[in-house]
Order: C-alpha cells, then structure tokens, then sequence
C-alpha cells in the first residue's frame, strides 16, 4: 500500500471550507483567467511519492471522502458525502519537501508523468463516489479540481481552519 520501505505514497492535507476558489489557468493575452469553485464542502491537497501506485487510490479515496471532518449545521461532525459537500482537489507536490540546510528538496516525489496519472485516476475516483453518494439525497455535490503540475492561485473561506494531514 505504501511506497518503499515503509515509506507513505502520498501525502494529504484537507481543509473544511465555506467557499474555495481556485485559478487553474492564467489570463492570456487574448483569455481570461480560468477559476474552479466550490461552496461548502472541503479542499484536498495532495501529493504523491515515489513508489506510489494505483493499488492505493480506491482506500485514499474511501477515507478521504468518508472520514468525519466537516461541521453539520447542527455541528455535528459528519463526511463531506454525508454533510452533502463539494471537493476541490489541489494537486500539491510542495507537500513532499524536505528540508536541507536552508533549502527546500523534492526528491521523494513521484515523476510528473505518474503523478500527472494518478492523480487524474484519484478525481475520476472522488467524482464516481461523491455521485453514488448524493443519487439518493438529491443534493447537488460537485468535484472540482486544478491542474497538475502548474502554478495556481487558490482563495479559501475556511470555518476553522479545520485542517487535517493524512499520509497513505
């Protein structure tokens, strides 16, 4: 499940929100600025290591949608899938640093092609289980995401912070 020598494959941080914006694409020339948003619901950061594979995307996924972390309007901790939430996944391969000397090293990260595919894997994941989740509630329950390997601009409204890390 984990990458070598016990090691985690990836690394996670989600953050409860009332509203996350995320630009996914620059302004341009002649375009603008392209924007990802959620309301309430809860950002996921993740980054992935060497080593890391497709075998532990499902049980990421399963624990990351269903752990109780989100605030009910009764303020009753419930899963984002239970709250009904929206997800916005942030690729975020700054989460794999290490620090040496007064520098920051990501030698432990996963290659931008891997990464690039699992990722893509791990939101087509999150987009078919919030689905099966919310058929039954009705509620609207969106997955947005950003763009894996590129510089993005996020803004967040958090009721907390309520921020969480979780290795896998």
């Amino acid at each position: 499940m984990s990458a070598t020598d016990g090691a985690p494959a990836a690394r996670t941080v989600l953050q409860q929100c009332l509203r996350a914006q995320l630009q996914v694409s620059p302004a341009g020339d002649q375009t603008e600025a392209q924007f990802v948003q959620i309301d309430r619901g809860m950002v996921i950061y993740i980054c992935f290591f060497k080593g890391a594979s497709e075998q532990i995307l499902q049980k990421m996924v399963s624990t990351l949608l269903n752990v109780r972390l989100c605030e009910s309007s009764s303020g009753k901790l419930v899963s984002v899938s239970e709250l009904p939430g929206s997800v916005l996944i942030v690729p975020q391969a700054t989460l794999g640093g290490k620090v040496k000397g007064r520098s920051m090293q990501y030698h432990n990260n996963i290659s931008k092609e891997d990464g690039l595919r699992l990722y893509t894997t791990f939101v087509s994941l999150c987009e078919k289980e919030l689905t099966a989740a919310s058929a039954g509630s009705g509620a609207e329950v969106t997955v947005k995401h950003g763009t894996y390997g590129n510089r993005q601009v996020l803004q967040l409204d958090t009721n907390g912070p309520y921020t969480h890390l979780m290795e896998f």
